[in-house]
């Protein structure tokens, strides 16, 4: 049996332009995404009035969601009411868009605020999205600090996509039949054969 000689490679190219790129952000990505109308070239999944879902370009996951306010604002805080419950309601499509595509065991979410925090773009705040599973953690990003991602972005984006609008759909529908009914008349209800009228 011959026995292989030299070092194993796994191969990512993808994460090439992350590391020529990975010292201080130039511009605001939020701000940048919210302008563009390219979607699927951008990763956005959902676009809202006041809020968007955009794939993380650098995943730690598959699925791996952002949602960001639309205006530039760094904190909870600094968000309008109407913008917060905006951002609460993206989060919660995020949400429901992988558990009906990916059927994740957990979720992580979570905000950096501010650059010690950890925040790559610190004057804009965003909530990360992480699905998890039991069991998918292994050996590599202990030992070779890299993470093994088994779909590609596109593939993710084009799974989310049509979750999302079938979520939206869903809820179109469903307010649209709320508002059906109660446009209409008081019903007549029958006892024992007759009408019982007022």
């Amino acid at each position: 049996m011959a026995r292989r000689s030299g070092l194993g490679r796994l191969w990512a190219p993808w994460r090439m332009p992350y590391i020529k790129s990975a010292g201080e952000p130039k511009g605001c990505l939020f701000c940048r995404v919210a302008r563009a109308r390219d979607d699927r070239r951008e990763l956005v999944v959902h676009r809202g009035e006041r809020a968007l879902v955009m794939l993380n370009r650098y995943p730690y996951n598959p699925g791996h969601l952002m949602v960001a306010g639309v205006r530039h604002a760094a904190s909870l805080a600094d968000l309008t009411p109407a913008e917060r419950q905006a951002l609460v309601d993206a989060v919660i499509l995020a949400e429901k868009a992988l558990a009906a595509e990916y059927r994740p065991h957990a979720l992580n979410l979570g905000a950096n605020l501010g650059k010690v925090a950890g925040a790559g773009f610190p004057g804009h705040l965003h909530v990360h999205i992480v699905p998890r599973w039991n069991g998918d953690t292994n050996f590599m990003p202990v030992v070779a600090e890299t993470k093994v991602l088994p779909e590609s972005l596109t593939r993710t984006w084009s799974r989310l996509r049509k979750a999302v609008a079938a979520l939206a759909a869903g809820t179109g529908r469903e307010a649209a039949r709320r508002a059906g009914r109660s446009r209409r008349p008081g019903r007549v209800v029958r006892r024992g054969g007759r009408g019982r009228g007022g």
